[in-house]
């Protein structure tokens, strides 16, 4: 028979989970990572001409994507990903980061879709759910530190020059800051190891007295504070 427990831990760590998976999927896709300096759109094909009139703008590099305006399409801001292949990605550095971060949001996705379960299945192969999944996170969070580690070092490549000037070098931006993208996936590593730690309180809530009290009396659906 199949036991519906909901608790409020269980619950959040669920909300958690899919959070913490959701902001390191955006995060990752997103060109946000570096904001390049102020430029005229001109200046993006023509590097040695005349500024031109218009209006500066700063363009956005992401690990394998970039925003730029385009002055030859009546200044649309055109964003897709700069390289087609993995071998294209702007440096080694990059390449390595990307795979880290798509181990450890692969393994935050599982977590997410399988954390939805939880109510219903509190086991898999005799092993608490809740344990199993805050492994996982465990695992997945190393990877996205690894790779949050590694992106810096690849800030002096050519491709990183061209938005943050030629001052641009391992570990210094130049003339460039870091975007929202950076952030999110760096607030979304913290919480996954929240999640983490936090499966035990959920696991702890799931299996208490109280909710083997409501089995015992013939309860399918329980919900406990």
């Amino acid at each position: 028979m199949c036991h519906v427990i909901v608790t409020c831990r269980s619950m959040l760590w669920t909300l958690l989970s899919i959070v913490a998976a959701s902001s390191e999927l955006i995060a990752f896709m997103s060109t946000d990572w570096l904001v390049g300096f102020p430029r005229t759109p001109d200046a993006v094909f023509g590097p040695h001409a005349v500024a031109s009139s218009g209006e500066d703008y700063r363009p956005t590099l992401g690990i394998y994507g970039r925003c730029l305006i385009l002055p030859h399409v009546h200044r649309r801001v055109l964003c897709g990903p700069y390289a087609v292949h993995f071998g294209e990605i702007a440096s080694g550095f990059w390449q390595a980061t990307s795979i880290f971060l798509a181990a450890g949001i692969l393994l935050l996705c599982a977590v997410a879709f399988i954390s939805i379960f939880s109510m219903c299945f509190q086991s898999i192969m005799k092993k608490s759910i809740f344990n199993v999944c805050g492994l996982l996170q465990a695992i997945g969070g190393l990877f996205l530190i690894l790779g949050l580690m590694l992106y810096p070092a690849g800030w002096g490549s050519d491709k990183v020059q061209l938005y943050c000037g030629p001052d641009a070098s391992p570990y210094n931006l130049g003339q460039c800051s870091t975007g929202w993208a950076f952030y999110t996936a760096l607030g979304g590593t913290v919480l996954t190891f929240i999640c983490a730690v936090f499966s035990a309180q959920a696991e702890i809530a799931t299996s208490s007295d109280k909710v083997q009290e409501e089995i015992e009396e013939g309860k399918s659906l329980i919900c406990l504070l």
